[in-house]
């Protein structure tokens, strides 16, 4: 299963990574965050960019999902890819 899980996500990963479509700013945030928590778990570290608002709101989504675990996250993601870019 964490193969199968790994592959998915890796695949999601990406489909949003090298799309051209332009997403809600929530939707990026919340596929930031879940990323960042299927990646890093909770070892947070400060936000590429040089945007402090963006940085804040970044990291305040990782925040929120402290209580999920690595592979929820993954799961989270994948689910987002495919509701919003999977036919794109």
């Amino acid at each position: 299963m964490a193969k199968n899980l790994d592959e998915e996500f890796e695949k999601a990963y990406k489909i949003s990574s090298t799309t051209t479509l332009k997403l809600p700013p929530d939707v990026m945030l919340h596929l930031y965050a879940y990323y960042k928590q299927a990646t890093k778990g909770t070892n947070y570290q400060q936000p590429s960019g040089n945007v402090e608002l963006r940085n804040a709101f970044k990291l305040n989504a990782w925040f929120q999902l402290s209580q999920i675990s690595e592979d929820q996250a993954k799961k989270e993601y994948i689910n987002l890819v495919n509701k919003y870019l999977k036919n794109h």
